[in-house]
């Protein structure tokens, strides 16, 4: 370990000459008439370090600009030390790492090793047969009726107790809301109580800053910085020496997992003192199931809760920021609100189509989980005849590929949510015309497909039904003003959405 820190030392301190010779040798060869390539130049020892760090501001649309330009949508980046990792944005390319070779691409333990003190062995950070066990045990839960119903009525009692009163006081007081932070503190209250049964209060009208979610949002974020350190013995060694945000991360990781400890251990001395549980949230299904493990029970109730804490609120937010760019696409969703009832029922939101297609529409452009990566485990050559070698990073890029002209034509830069419909000119109806998920992988794709996608739909499409129907949400920028994406272990809009909401009156 002290060599190993030792020469990462040494190596710190020589980087910089590197990096002077050169950028100044690049410089100098540099012609004023050359036009400039789209991919990043690699040179020895540091590969492309220079065009990485160059970008990390915008590295999304830097890197999509690379898979626009590689005729494969696929493009070898070279990182420090003859690192590779392999970027795509390819449809056959993804189908084949999330399907077809799926027991070839992993998390990998360096992805692992990343996450193991926020997540531990949850199931979004680990392989094989714990993977199998816990996904197995979770698909069944999340296809009972019983669970479903649980999930409609928790997000129903979060929309009308606390959401429409909220946005209600909002526009009676005339008053500016972040609405991603609102749409947060919904979606965590919901995933709360539809994960062990406990319910935060987050969305309450003082707002209040709730230890376990102050300490959530700190665990995630300091997690997904490790991804972006200069190198991984940089934050080895500040969690070494207990400093720094690895001291941060120390302390809101263990706040996190003491609290939710504390919620399994209560509700397994409810089990022995009456043989079953009354409540039906996914943890109570686990511990009555027999799945009575702490470290289990933990690891897979904070995984949930991640999974459903950003990702709905992230879809959200870009969802009413772009109708109202696009004030037909609105007019369109309300026709279909108004056909239904005041409290729309599961199956009147499921065939909210326009809306459905709008979500969709959203998703493509602004994904919640915008990128994800997969380490090989041996030797492989993608569809597009791109060679694999073992332990090489490959990554698919969702919000590459929701840019690609070879995938949604020219126009892919609109906002257009009747891509997803066909109309029947006789009946006047739109139905709902679906992409495979890996030219679309928003939701993942193959074994690891995503649990709660249709949840996920039913959350959205109850709460633009919900507050469409009494409010017009009205963005409190300046003209000209655009949103920047952000990410951290998911995505988010850069400093919030700051909203005016008016009362609709009736429906246009």
């Amino acid at each position: 370990m002290f060599i190993h820190i030792l020469t990462s030392v040494l190596f710190l301190f020589a980087l910089p000459f590197f990096f002077l010779i050169i950028t100044t040798s690049s410089k100098s060869k540099k012609s004023s008439t050359a036009p400039s390539s789209p991919f990043p130049k690699s040179y020895p020892i540091i590969g492309s370090y220079l065009a990485i760090k160059s970008n990390r501001s915008n590295r999304f649309q830097w890197i999509t600009q690379i898979l626009q330009n590689s005729p494969s949508a696929t493009f070898t980046l070279q990182h420090l030390f003859g690192r590779r990792q392999i970027l795509t944005a390819n449809p056959a390319n993804v189908q084949h790492m999330l399907k077809t070779h799926f027991f070839n691409y992993r998390k990998g333990p360096v992805s692992i090793r990343i996450l193991f003190d926020f997540l531990g062995n949850g199931i979004f950070n680990t392989d094989g047969e714990s993977w199998k066990f816990q996904r197995q045990v979770s698909s069944h839960e999340f296809n009972t009726k019983s669970l479903r119903k649980f999930i409609q009525t928790v997000v129903d009692t979060e929309l009308h107790d606390r959401l429409i009163p909220m946005l209600s006081d909002a526009a009676s007081d005339k008053t500016v809301l972040d609405l991603q932070d609102i749409l947060q503190r919904f979606a965590f209250d919901n995933v709360c109580k539809i994960a062990f049964g406990y319910d935060p209060a987050c969305l309450v009208p003082s707002l209040p800053q709730t230890q376990f979610a102050e300490a959530f949002e700190n665990a995630s974020y300091i997690s997904s910085e490790r991804f972006r350190a200069f190198h991984a013995i940089a934050w080895k060694i500040k969690r070494f020496f207990k400093v720094g945000s690895e001291k941060r991360l120390e302390i809101a990781v263990s706040q996190v997992r003491d609290f939710a400890k504390k919620i399994v251990r209560e509700k397994k001395q409810e089990l022995a003192d009456k043989s079953s549980l009354e409540s039906v949230d996914l943890l109570s299904r686990f511990l009555s199931s027999g799945h009575s493990d702490e470290e289990f029970a933990t690891d897979i109730v904070i995984s949930f809760i991640l999974a459903g804490r950003d990702t709905t609120s992230a879809a959200l937010t870009w969802f009413f920021w772009l109708i109202h760019k696009h004030p037909a696409v609105e007019k369109e969703i309300l026709k279909e609100i108004k056909e239904k009832s005041d409290k729309p029922v599961f199956e009147e939101v499921k065939d909210m189509v326009y809306t459905h297609a709008s979500l969709c529409e959203c998703m493509r452009l602004y994904p919640p989980v915008p990128v994800d990566s997969k380490l090989a485990m041996g030797d492989d050559v993608l569809p597009d005849g791109t060679v694999v070698k073992k332990g090489t990073m490959v990554t698919y890029h969702p919000y590459a590929m929701g840019r690609m002209e070879k995938l949604w034509g020219s126009d892919w830069a609109e906002f257009k949510p009747e891509r997803w419909l066909q109309r029947d000119e006789a009946a006047g109806k739109w139905s709902f015309v679906g992409r495979d998920p890996y030219t679309y992988p928003v939701f993942q794709a193959g074994p690891r497909i995503c649990l709660g996608k249709e949840m996920a739909f039913l959350q959205m499409k109850r709460v633009v039904a919900g507050v469409l129907r009494q409010f017009k949400v009205v963005p409190a920028v300046e003209e000209g003003f655009q949103p920047e994406m952000i990410v951290y272990l998911t995505s988010k809009m850069k400093g919030g959405l700051p909203v005016r909401v008016e009362e609709r009156g009736e429906l246009d």
